[in-house]
């Protein structure tokens, strides 16, 4: 299932609005930004979102707790609860994702901006860790990434990398990838392995097929970005895994965020780095 192309950050937005976590989640909020969350509140960490009901949410904290590279629990809401305490000031789970997709019985089936009509008593969201994270280390230490110069969503895969099963949820692995040279590959393992709460060091990098992915210029998710002479693709783990979990599982009702329109916290990218 091939996503849309998210647009580049809204032109509506101030300088406040794009630098201050709180100002975007509020432009958010009121509908003022729709597209993918790359690039903004530089420097705080931001979240991949799976919404479920209580009968559900023990079974897939298990499959987070049993899958931590691509599910990396940064936060669980109480049932009924919106409000994200520990992320910030008034993270709003409901409102505050630029672009939410809704899922009934394992089947994709509306793309919504905030979920007001579908939020239940017994609701439970869960955050976890996203790739952006450990991507401004990457920046920060000089490695350029091509879908961030290009304004892009980053291009995800569905692989042959089986996770491990918990309850009804089950799946492939998701990745991310990032074209590199391979001095830049190197130093890529090196930052990212201080980061285990935001998926970690790659866990491929090289030939695609060897995780079963046929064509690197048709991702599953996000937009492609060309491979160039020199350069070899590198993989990470992705906080979109869940969303293959949920195609097994077939919840009644469930939601997550939409591919690049992520959860925007306070919490600084600094804090996650294990060393």
């Amino acid at each position: 299932m091939n996503a849309p192309s998210l647009a580049a950050p809204a032109a509506s937005l101030d300088p406040t609005e794009r630098a201050d976590p709180r100002a975007l989640r509020l432009a958010i909020r009121a509908g003022r930004h729709r597209g993918h969350t790359v690039g903004l509140a530089p420097g705080r960490v931001q979240g991949n979102l799976v919404v479920l009901p209580r009968s559900l949410a023990e079974d897939f904290l298990r499959f987070c707790q049993r899958n931590p590279r691509p599910c990396p629990l940064l936060a669980v809401t109480e049932a009924g609860d919106p409000i994200a305490r520990e992320l910030g000031e008034d993270v709003d789970v409901r409102t505050d994702v630029p672009r939410y997709r809704i899922w009934r019985n394992g089947a994709l089936a509306a793309e919504v901006d905030d979920l007001n009509d579908v939020w239940r008593d017994d609701s439970v969201g869960f955050v976890l860790g996203c790739s952006f994270s450990f991507e401004q280390a990457l920046l920060d230490d000089g490695i350029p990434l091509r879908h961030v110069a290009q304004g892009r969503n980053v291009a995800m895969y569905r692989t042959s990398i089986p996770t491990v099963p918990a309850g009804p949820f089950a799946g492939p692995l998701v990745v991310s990838m990032r074209p590199m040279t391979p001095a830049h590959a190197i130093r890529a393992i090196q930052v990212t392995s201080r980061f285990p709460s935001v998926h970690g060091a790659p866990v491929h990098f090289g030939d695609p097929a060897a995780i079963g992915i046929a064509d690197l210029s048709r991702p599953d998710y996000g937009d492609a970005v060309d491979v160039l002479h020199g350069e070899v693709p590198v993989f990470w783990a992705c906080g979109v895994t869940p969303q293959a979990a949920l195609l097994a599982a077939r919840p009644e009702l469930c939601a997550t965020h939409a591919p690049g329109c992520m959860l925007v916290t306070d919490r600084m990218n600094t804090e996650l780095a294990a060393l």
